[in-house]
């Protein structure tokens, strides 16, 4: 079906110093093959690798190193 959402482009934006912001819903296969999901609408996914909730941004970018 051509207009399912799901077959349509992901949006994904870049921030300079935050995480990538995911159109969802998203599905995401980890480093040791595990599977994580979320059906929001719009997803934060960690880049500096400083969250305690990875691969979910939880804003610890912003704390200063």
């Amino acid at each position: 079906m051509p207009n399912d959402p799901a077959d349509r482009a992901r949006r994904i934006t870049v921030q300079r110093r935050g995480p990538l912001l995911v159109e969802g819903p998203v599905e995401i296969e980890l480093e040791d093959g595990t599977t994580v999901s979320s059906d929001r609408f719009r997803v934060a996914l960690c880049t500096c690798r400083r969250s305690r909730r990875y691969p979910w941004c939880d804003t610890s970018h912003r704390r200063k190193a």
